[in-house]
């Protein structure tokens, strides 16, 4: 046996948008590809997958060279999805990127009920650049405190691209904020119809003047729809800020 010692190593990949049975179907031929020195794991949540490759073998420099090598291989499978390449969350990317660009951020949230404050305040320094939250869950906050139309809640619903907009204006004029994030939708178990069911959830996010919006329809348990929601209002605001946004492809509002 032989008494060489052996190096670890290993290396992270967030990756944004897939069930974790999406994500086997799609990794297996590359997990059937590693070397029996390098074993890969991951653990999805909301969407939010964390891939750890873990190595272990006698020489450094070669173990080194080969897990950036795989790593950048999965990575490349991932290319428009994967939002990190280390061991980290969406709410301290986001964070990081804020303080970068000294911008400022609010959120405005009806379904995720503060989840995406709660997530985002868990980091510390976030008070350089988290300025507030409403929680706008009843229409009459939304049009009282954010100033939404209220013929806009009477014609198109509180579950609309056109509120979620209004909110996330009406929170960045609030708090005076450069950036924002809102969230309207229906988290279920009650309260979906036929046109918007349990799980809809409609976004916005503003950068500066521009606003993106679009419309996610979330499966699972009533927690599970918030997490998802919060990740996504997040991970929304973070592709606009990197300028690496595509909005979605389907015609009209959902």
């Amino acid at each position: 046996m032989s008494n060489e010692t052996k190096h670890t190593e290993e290396r992270h990949i967030i990756i944004y948008g897939y069930t974790r049975e999406e994500l086997h179907r799609l990794m297996r031929h590359f997990e059937a590809s590693l070397p029996e020195y390098i074993s890969l794991t991951y653990k999805t949540k909301a969407e939010c997958t964390h891939v750890r490759l873990n190595g272990s073998a006698p020489g450094l420099e070669l173990l080194r060279f080969n897990m950036n090598k795989y790593q950048r291989t999965l990575a490349d499978l991932f290319s428009e999805e994967v939002i990190a390449l280390e061991d980290t969350t969406i709410s301290k990317l986001l964070g990081a990127k804020l303080q970068e660009n000294e911008l400022t951020v609010s959120s405005a949230e009806s379904c995720t009920g503060g989840n995406i404050a709660h997530r985002i305040v868990q980091n510390s320094g976030s008070s350089a650049y988290f300025l507030g939250s409403v929680v706008s869950y009843s229409n009459e906050i939304k049009a009282s405190v954010l100033n939404v139309d209220r013929s806009l809640i009477a014609r198109y619903g509180a579950v609309s691209r056109e509120v979620a907009e209004a909110m996330v204006e009406g929170v960045c004029q609030l708090m005076h904020t450069n950036c924002g994030m809102a969230t309207s939708g229906i988290a279920g178990p009650d309260g979906g119809t036929a046109a918007k069911p349990v799980g809809t959830v409609w976004f916005a996010v503003k950068y500066n003047d521009l606003v993106v919006s679009e419309v996610r329809h979330f499966t699972g348990k009533r927690n599970e729809v918030i997490e998802s929601a919060t990740n996504h209002a997040m991970v929304m605001l973070l592709n606009v800020l990197r300028h690496n946004y595509t909005p979605p492809e389907y015609g009209g509002d959902d």
